[in-house]
């Protein structure tokens, strides 16, 4: 290591130590001064570790918590970026953050990375695995197009051709261009294929990539994820080497399901968090893990903040979720379908960057399944766009005469306290989730809050 990486893992580790010493956050704040003195840090700081990628439009934070959980029943070293600053200034700041000395024993690095960084991290450090979750549209203003995103990350691919590609093998988009990585495909069993039916029409990515003919399917998960086909040119869904037998129960607290004949319990809800823990097992495949120790590993594994974060406030049942995009907001709307109990709906709207400032996305959301539930107590309003989400849901159908709009979080969190139901369900960008939960630490609720 030389005199200049040195310097600089020394004032990036030593910044560390004090913004958690004295003050709440700053998580990439180490790596931003330590690339500023190192900018090729990272090649130094990762050359000890077996470095795993997971990126993609949603399920980036479940699936590497998921990873990690499993991984953790077999190695003693894994690495993680759990606050969730996924650029590569938080990416150098997780690795500043390993100061242990195991020797010669294995350690991983798993590391959630945007999908548009993934260059700037392969630029440094070569994966074992780069597993990419779905492309779905997001942030239009950011990222553009889902094919824009893909070959954002198909940049950061290239520059590492002997790292396996893990996809999701029900992504169309994941077919195509070849790349001189090996891949490997996850996805849904399926044993129709008699079936032919359309995806949605305002469902993206299901133009065949070959003749650019409309897609059929033998089944639809949901969104364009499926047993997709093109009846023009031949055009199919890759073999999967690590499939999902069967969903055999879906509640608003867990889901059961199987692969390879055994029987998984997932303590997160949702058909979008079974792909992520398919995506995870495929990794622990991969990686040799024994199936018992992956079985610990998922059934074990902790909700994660703002992704079906449960809190008890004042009695009240708190589900905390958020909110991005047309198709992450739609399985959430899915989860909310199957509620067995009243509940109140609280929806928070920003348009800072953090959030992507295109908010034109509330229109795809399919806030109509939910507007005449009967065990809906009230509707909520809250955030910097709150006008505009009003507008939508009326147009959706709620009832005005229980859709109120809320201005700050501290209303927000007294609604919370004082809910006419014991379920609530907040429903939140991302700005807006931590203005939430920064009221929640200073009102006691919360010990710590998450600055990134």
């Amino acid at each position: 290591m030389n005199l200049k990486t040195k310097i600089a893992r020394l004032a990036g580790r030593s910044s560390k130590y004090l913004l958690h010493r004295f003050t709440t956050g700053g998580s990439s704040l180490p790596g931003k001064l330590a690339l500023a003195i190192d900018p090729n840090i990272l090649t130094s700081l990762s050359k000890d570790y077996r470095t795993i990628i997971i990126t993609g439009t949603n399920g980036k934070t479940v699936t590497t918590g998921l990873t990690v959980n499993i991984l953790k029943q077999h190695y003693n070293h894994v690495l993680t970026n759990p606050t969730g600053a996924n650029m590569q200034q938080g990416i150098v700041s997780t690795f500043l953050s390993d100061n242990k000395d195991t020797g010669s024993e294995e350690k991983f690095a798993v590391l959630e990375v945007d999908e548009a960084s993934v260059k700037h991290i392969t630029k440094y450090i070569s994966p074992e695995i780069i597993l990419v979750t779905n492309i779905f549209r997001d942030q239009m203003d950011r990222y553009g197009e889902i094919y824009t995103t893909y070959n954002l990350i198909l940049e950061g691919v290239k520059k590492s051709p002997d790292t396996i590609l893990m996809m999701n093998g029900d992504a169309p988009i994941f077919s195509t261009p070849d790349v001189p990585n090996e891949r490997r495909y996850f996805g849904f069993q399926n044993n129709d294929k008699k079936t032919d039916i359309l995806a949605h029409y305002n469902t993206d990515g299901i133009i065949c990539p070959q003749c650019e003919n409309i897609l059929h399917y033998h089944m639809i998960t949901y969104s364009n994820l499926g047993d997709f086909f093109c009846p023009h040119c031949g055009f199919s869904r890759p073999a999967l080497s690590y499939t999902l037998t069967s969903i055999d129960e879906l509640t608003t607290e867990s889901s059961l399901f199987t692969i390879d004949g055994e029987q998984y319990n997932l303590q997160v809800a949702g058909q979008y968090n079974i792909y992520n823990a398919l995506a995870a097992f495929s990794i622990a495949q991969y990686l040799d893990v024994p199936s018992k120790l992956i079985k610990t590993g998922v059934h074990s594994a902790k909700r994660i903040f703002g992704r079906q974060e449960s809190l008890y406030i004042n009695g009240n049942d708190v589900r905390i979720n958020l909110i991005k995009n047309p198709v992450g907001f739609n399985q959430i709307i899915e989860l909310i379908k199957l509620e067995t109990e009243p509940y109140i709906l609280i929806t928070i709207l920003n348009d800072r960057h953090a959030d992507g400032q295109d908010i034109s996305w509330i229109w795809d959301g399919n806030f109509e399944d939910i507007a005449a539930d009967t065990l809906n107590r009230g509707a909520y309003v809250s955030g910097i766009r709150m006008q505009d989400l009003q507008t939508r849901m009326k147009v959706a159908g709620f009832n005005e005469e229980q859709l109120f709009s809320i201005k700050e979080p501290r209303d927000v969190l007294s609604l919370i306290r004082n809910s006419p139901a014991k379920k609530v369900y907040v429903l939140a960008t991302y700005t807006g989730m931590l203005d939430l939960r920064k009221e929640m630490v200073e009102q006691g609720i919360l010990k710590e809050r998450m600055n990134i």
